[in-house]
């Protein structure tokens, strides 16, 4: 059982690397971080198309990644 959670495990984090890196840059450099989160928070910019499929599939793979590795700390011991 422990074996086929490290390989779900495994292959959750390659996706989810694999998303987050498909997506697109919000802002650029320091003083884009800062007015790019303001604008993310207050709702200026919504999310469409393939950036909206992008970020769903990276909040469902991150659930997974923290309920396999919670798993595998369960099983190991």
């Amino acid at each position: 059982m422990h074996t086929f959670i490290v390989i779900l495990l495994v292959i959750v984090s390659i996706g989810l690397i694999g998303v987050v890196l498909l997506q697109s840059g919000k802002s650029a450099g320091l003083s884009g971080a800062i007015s790019g989160g303001a604008e993310s928070l207050f709702g200026k910019q919504k999310a469409r198309g393939i950036d909206l499929i992008l970020h769903r599939i990276t909040v469902v793979l991150s659930v997974l990644f923290f309920l396999l590795a919670l798993a595998v700390t369960y099983f190991k011991i």
